[in-house]
């Protein structure tokens, strides 16, 4: 698993390319390119994707080896996780809702992605930095799919001890086993426990630790009025990590959305769901 962010996968069908984006001074994320080799008209628009809480590619690859054989995707790594190259010392501040934001937008701007023409697809913290880049008006796009975004991150009060007193580097071996524990005891399918376990596996831990600190008081601003943007919701009523509640709360507060009820989280990570990403997509042309 050390070597997870190293790789550049090449998935049949399609070619893959790596670039590294300076976000702001010392910082730079990882992007990862799909090229299909025989595209399709559906290509012609970008699909851009913004994964969830340190997840890994590995999680995403039965998705991916179909669907970037269809069509140009962009995969942006996140700033905690360790793939981000940060040349200098980091805070929690480095890992506020409006700091990913800003990453997202320097990047299109960086690449020259016209943004009438992407289509965006995110999950869990990936979802949430979409729609706070939304309301601030810093992105757009053709369309949005937003798996289990977060309403707040309000964690579990034993990990209240971690979040907010010092914690020494020698712990985090067993810190990390700890969050894995609770996690396997909310997680019902087995194989959404495999991802978080290579997940957790692969982090910084202090990334990690610093990102949660940063967001444990985050909670989401419900004024969508500007946005335009056509979004469709994926969520799982067996998917226990984001709350179902808080997810209808977002889609009823978006002008131009729609959530669509899915089979489970870990079917959102499969091919199968390109019916449902497919119809959506047709419903807006």
């Amino acid at each position: 698993m050390k070597e997870q962010w190293r790789v550049v996968p090449q998935l049949q069908g399609s070619e893959c390319s790596e670039t590294y984006v300076n976000v702001e001074d010392n910082v730079s994320l990882r992007v990862l390119k799909w090229t299909p080799i025989n595209p399709s008209a559906e290509s012609e628009n970008t699909l851009i994707m913004i994964p969830g809480w340190g997840s890994v590619f590995e999680g995403w690859r039965p998705l991916l080896t179909e669907w970037t054989t269809k069509r140009v995707i962009l995969y942006i790594e996140t700033r905690e996780k360790k793939s981000a190259i940060i040349n200098r010392k980091i805070t929690k501040k480095d890992f506020k809702m409006d700091v990913h934001s800003n990453d997202i937008a320097t990047i299109i701007d960086f690449l020259k992605i016209k943004h009438e023409k992407i289509d965006w697809f995110s999950s869990s913290l990936g979802a949430t930095i979409l729609l706070n880049s939304y309301q601030k008006q810093i992105i757009g796009g053709r369309s949005s799919i937003l798996i289990g975004p977060n309403i707040n991150f309000i964690p579990p009060i034993w990990a209240n001890v971690f979040l907010k007193f010092p914690v020494p580097k020698f712990t985090y071996p067993i810190l990390l086993k700890i969050v894995l524990f609770a996690i396997e005891k909310r997680v019902k399918e087995e194989g959404q426990k495999i991802r978080y376990r290579r997940m957790l596996k692969a982090q910084d831990p202090w990334r990690m630790l610093l990102s949660a600190r940063a967001n444990v008081k985050y909670n989401m601003n419900l004024d969508f009025i500007k946005t335009t943007i056509p979004c469709a919701i994926f969520s799982a009523e067996s998917d226990k990590l984001h709350a179902l509640e808080g997810v209808m709360k977002i889609s009823e507060s978006i002008p131009n959305c729609v959530l669509i009820e899915v089979l489970s989280n870990q079917y959102t990570h499969e091919p199968g769901v390109l019916k449902e990403i497919e119809n959506f997509h047709n419903s807006i042309t």
